[in-house]
């Protein structure tokens, strides 16, 4: 295994322990896709235990640091300049819908620059990191972007704005989990994705493992936290397709 910091260490305890509430209740979503009530309560309370452990387990030995979270928002602690940021759930209505690909995202920001990040999908048993300087990782295997080169080979993921937007352009998958697209293209199985007015937390953790492993992010400190554009890519398409996002 390759050398971790103490603080990704403390993640990935932190991730795997909120996993085993996502996986148990993800069990039991089957039993309440059809009764009257729906499972979108459910899910909400799901999302909102995983926060909490995340932010319990994380604070245990960090008690300083700050947070920034899809559920609570920004929670100041007496390192202001230091934050957790935290999606408990990326891709929550595929996990309503018992569809198996969604993910927990944690990274770690100081002085708005990311430096370290954590993709961690329960169900396939795959967690991706990356730290600065350290390169990128899956399950302690080192991965980098893909080396294609020629845009009509490559396979880009958006949301529906941009599929709407670009396709036929651009070959797209929407898949409904940004942290993973990222993550995706930080291993090679994506070449390529962008998203308009998208929050940090679902980006932050994927924006470094791309960048590690080889690939080019645009600056997403221009952006409101909540409001980002990004582009991500290999570096052989990535300028090809900001040509071809011109006017998204």
């Amino acid at each position: 295994m390759n050398s971790i910091s103490a603080n990704l260490n403390l993640m990935i305890k932190a991730c795997e322990k909120a996993s085993k509430v996502i996986v148990r209740d993800f069990g039991e979503l089957e039993n309440l896709q059809v009764s009257r009530k729906g499972p979108k309560d459910f899910v909400t309370k799901t999302d909102k235990r995983v926060e909490k452990i995340l932010i319990d387990e994380l604070s245990k030995t960090k008690k300083n640091y700050s947070f920034i979270t899809e559920e609570t928002g920004k929670i100041l602690n007496q390192n202001k300049d230091i934050f957790w940021v935290i999606d408990p759930i990326d891709g929550t209505t595929n996990f309503l819908h018992g569809v198996p690909h969604f993910a927990i995202s944690v990274a770690l920001q100081q002085d708005d620059e990311i430096l370290i990040g954590l993709i961690f999908d329960p169900i396939k048993n795959e967690i991706f990191y990356a730290e600065k300087n350290n390169g990128s990782y899956i399950n302690n295997t080192r991965i980098r972007v893909s080396k294609k080169n020629n845009l009509e080979e490559c396979l880009f993921a958006t949301d529906n704005f941009g599929i709407s937007s670009v396709y036929p352009i651009l070959n797209l998958r929407n898949t409904g989990c940004a942290a993973l697209d990222l993550a995706y293209v930080g291993c090679g199985r994506f070449d390529g994705y962008f998203h308009n007015n998208i929050n940090l937390w679902d980006i932050a953790a994927g924006k470094i493992i791309i960048e590690e492993a080889g690939g080019k992010v645009n600056d997403i400190n221009n952006f409101n936290l909540n409001k980002i554009n990004i582009r991500a890519g290999n570096p052989n398409i990535y300028e090809k397709m900001l040509k071809k996002l011109n006017n998204f």
